[in-house]
């Protein structure tokens, strides 16, 4: 299990939402947790320094293209990059820097997994380069997958049907919990016993993550082999509960 950071970009600033409060209709605005007067390039350098791969720049709607650009530039090859992928612009992100491109919303297209897309995109930039975000949100017994600025339901549920089946056209997936994701209220723990029930490709978790406690459930639930991302909680970005140098000790690299 690896500690897998984050840089997740608003309007260019790297900040810390409530993910299910994001929405291009609301004129107030997300629900902010912490906007950092750091640049996007400082976490990335200090990523870089901790050896911590595999982290996720996300870009939260539009004007973030520079702000990517710029972390992506501090360390290229360590980042993915998420946020408005398509097959139109995936292999600029890897040509910028991004070792992979995640993507949602251009895949779970009109409520259902569109393979023609899938298929296209995996023609473009090969699986190895691409990582699936099934950012899924809690509807009746089952963990639903949500796009559009994870307001809108898909009629697709996260299974081990549904990860056997993508796994061939990916080399992760990033799981959002977004019914807890920025609220620093304790994790998913259902979810992540449906996760730790499979293992075939790596998967990281992210949602509601609050405490060390937190972070050994999942080690216990997710049987030692789903990493996980810490947002709301850390203390680089703006959080009282979890400490980044103790993660990077624990379970760095």
């Amino acid at each position: 299990m690896k500690f897998r950071p984050c840089i997740d970009l608003h309007n260019g600033l790297v900040k810390q939402i409530v993910g299910s409060t994001l929405s291009d209709k609301d004129s107030q605005g997300p629900v902010t947790n912490f906007t950092s007067e750091k640049p996007p390039e400082w976490y990335a350098k200090k990523y870089k320094e901790d050896n911590l791969t595999g982290g996720h720049v996300i870009q939260l709607g539009k004007g973030n293209e520079a702000a990517a650009k710029a972390a992506l530039e501090q360390w290229p090859g360590g980042m993915q990059i998420g946020g408005g992928i398509n097959v139109h612009n995936a292999a600029k992100w890897l040509d910028y820097g991004a070792s992979a491109v995640i993507v949602t919303s251009w895949v779970f297209h009109g409520g259902i997994i569109n393979m023609d897309r899938l298929e296209r995109l995996v023609k473009a930039i090969g699986k190895e380069h691409l990582v699936l975000d099934l950012s899924c949100r809690k509807k009746d017994d089952a963990y639903m997958i949500v796009t559009d600025r994870w307001q809108t339901f898909t009629r697709e549920a996260v299974n081990s049907r549904l990860l056997d089946r993508l796994s061939a056209y990916c080399s992760e997936y990033l799981i959002h919990a977004v019914d807890v994701e920025g609220k620093c209220s304790g994790i998913e723990m259902d979810l992540v016993k449906l996760l730790g029930g499979w293992n075939k490709i790596p998967v990281t978790y992210a949602g509601g993550i609050r405490s060390m406690e937190d972070i050994q459930m999942i080690e216990n639930l997710g049987k030692g082999h789903i990493d996980f991302t810490v947002g709301s909680a850390l203390d680089i970005l703006g959080g009282k509960n979890l400490a980044y140098r103790q993660l990077v000790e624990l379970y760095g690299g």
